[in-house]
């Protein structure tokens, strides 16, 4: 008699999946600052060079600049003193800034980032064996190139939620499509795909870390909690 297909825990999932985050963020972190850097970047002056003349110079620049920060005044001392301030000077609406852009850049971006996944994981999958079964190595190529997927369709609305998300109060009245037509204006549209080489260097091992982290802690919590 065939296996049956064990029934879904949403417990599982939900602490399998978080632990994949946590895996996504200890990898890629250090790239995610120097994209939004690289993003959030003025344009230069007729005759001076920019601010980064790339990727590894702007992680070389701010890893400088927050050494001699550490030892100066900040205007944050963490999240929570983050969340109060801004909570104190604008309300709820500046702590919940740039949500329509984080919502249109997260959708579409999601539904190719798990689409890609499953599909890649059907191919990779040798004849006659489950999908469960796929070795690491293989969910390791398939989460690396679902997370490139991923960005490929994310990139624009990212830029625009970074400039958005730090620009002065009022700067841009009506939304995004006052940060759009600014940034066509001013810098061309491949401004809106600022940070491509920081984003795609960090895509593939951090999202290949997320699903491996998923796909161990999974195996581990049906080891150790059948019945959860």
């Amino acid at each position: 008699m065939a296996d049956q297909p064990k029934p879904i825990s949403p417990l599982k999932n939900l602490l399998a999946g978080g632990f994949g985050g946590v895996c996504l963020v200890f990898v890629g972190h250090p790239l995610d600052t120097v994209k939004v850097r690289l993003q959030t970047q003025p344009p230069s002056l007729p005759g001076q060079p920019p601010m980064y003349s790339g990727t590894f110079d702007c992680f070389r620049k701010t890893l400088i600049r927050e050494i001699q920060a550490s030892s100066g005044e900040t205007k944050y001392t963490g999240t929570l003193d983050c969340a109060k301030k801004l909570y104190q000077e604008f309300g709820i609406r500046g702590i919940y800034k740039g949500t329509v852009l984080t919502l249109m850049r997260d959708v579409p971006a999601s539904g190719m980032y798990f689409m890609t996944y499953e599909w890649l994981k059907n191919i990779f999958t040798p004849e006659g064996k489950r999908v469960s079964e796929l070795s690491a190595p293989r969910i390791l190529v398939a989460g690396g190139i679902a997370g490139i997927f991923n960005w490929a369709v994310a990139i624009p609305p990212d830029v625009l939620k970074s400039r958005f998300q730090t620009a002065p109060p009022g700067k841009y009245p009506n939304g995004f499509r006052d940060v759009l037509r600014e940034l066509i204006r001013d810098e061309g549209v491949t401004s809106l795909y600022k940070g491509f080489n920081a984003v795609m260097i960090r895509a593939f091992p951090a999202n290949a870390a997320c699903f491996l982290g998923f796909e161990v802690a999974m195996k581990f919590l049906n080891w150790a909690i059948p019945n959860l």
